[in-house]
């Protein structure tokens, strides 16, 4: 066999080896996205018409995610807001727009505290949709609820799905952290031993 002809084998086994190296690494990409964003890949799809562009959305989110200053609630605050939040609803009876309008700006406060953008819908969406991106159409709905409900456009049903919409991201911004949970867990299994008569 002639040395040309080991030439172009070569050349093509390395093009295909590269070929297959590039469709892994987009594979992989691929599923990470689609793994931290859940619902939010597709709805990038949809909204920047193909793959590529929709993963570099994603990926340009997770850069500017990285430069917030992010940190959890400590388990009194996450209490305050739980008791702030039962306040909201009780108010709906009476006052269902009031209530919503409060559920909204309490979920504002939250991502507030927590270290996210407050200002501009779809800033705080970007932002969210990183490490909230499963509860994110939630918030979606709910926004797009309270918005009507301020045109008079709303149903009092519609304004109670707002609520739950809403109570999903904020249960969603209050979870306790799961490196958090563990360092709760034996705590409390401690002071219930401790609350245990003994016989």
């Amino acid at each position: 066999m002639s040395t040309a002809i080991l030439v172009v084998i070569a050349v093509v086994v390395i093009a295909a080896l590269v070929a297959a190296a590039l469709l892994a690494r987009t594979a992989a990409r691929t599923r990470r996205l689609r793994r931290r964003f859940g619902p939010e890949y597709d709805r990038a799809l949809e909204t920047h018409g193909g793959r590529a562009a929709a993963e570099r959305e994603l990926e340009s989110r997770e850069e500017r995610h990285q430069g917030l200053e992010l940190h959890d609630l400590d388990p009194r605050q996450r209490e305050q807001y739980r008791e702030q939040w039962i306040r909201v609803q009780e108010r709906f009876v009476d006052a269902p727009e009031a209530a919503v309008e409060q559920a909204d700006g309490l979920v504002t406060v939250v991502m507030g505290e927590r270290g996210y953008p407050t200002r501009g819908f779809e800033e705080k969406v970007a932002h969210l949709s990183v490490e909230h991106g499963r509860t994110l159409d939630h918030y979606r709905r709910g926004h797009d609820i309270s918005d009507r409900a301020k045109g008079k456009q709303a149903s009092t049903e519609d304004l109670r799905q707002a609520m739950v919409h809403y109570r999903a991201l904020f249960e969603d911004l209050l979870s306790v952290p799961p490196h958090d949970r563990a360092a709760e867990e034996p705590a409390a299994e401690s002071a219930a031993g401790e609350q245990t008569p003994r016989s």
